[in-house]
């Protein structure tokens, strides 16, 4: 009997800690949907995996090679451009808070829509944004308007 107790208790305890944990979370809010939680933490492992060595875990970017996307107006202002590059990449020099950066960004072609939506989703709702959860549907309506798709 004591150790079926003890038992329950441990569940119960975890299931609290997990609950509290998630609620406790700062990114997405707890009002948003399991979706809009799901495509965030896929994000985030995602960019981790394929974005931050150059733009870094926090968003600061690298000096003046690769531009910050926390606090980034360029993020802000070129949304479709933004999804776009992720899978395509770009050449050429942008301007991000006032600075000119001009390093090639290769693109992730084998990012499916989906992939780029979650990425897309992480990054507009962390550090100083904060946006929506962007749906897949609006990923790929965007990426077939992408000028010199590569």
């Amino acid at each position: 009997m004591f150790g079926t107790r003890s038992a329950t208790t441990s569940i119960l305890t975890f299931t609290l800690v997990l609950t509290l944990g998630s609620a406790c979370s700062t990114k997405p809010d707890s009002g948003s949907s399991i979706k809009s939680r799901q495509y965030f933490v896929q994000g985030e492992v995602l960019y981790v995996r394929h974005c931050s060595n150059c733009h870094q875990k926090n968003g600061s970017g690298l000096g003046l090679l690769f531009p910050p996307l926390n606090k980034s107006d360029y993020m802000d202002k070129n949304f479709e451009s933004v999804i776009c590059l992720m899978k395509y990449g770009t050449q050429g020099e942008i301007e991000v808070n006032g600075k000119k950066f001009n390093k090639e960004m290769k693109g992730i072609p084998t990012l499916s829509d989906l992939e780029v939506a979650e990425i897309a989703t992480y990054i507009y709702n962390s550090w100083e944004h904060q946006r929506d959860s962007i749906d897949v549907k609006t990923v790929s309506r965007i990426l077939t308007k992408c000028p010199e798709q590569k």
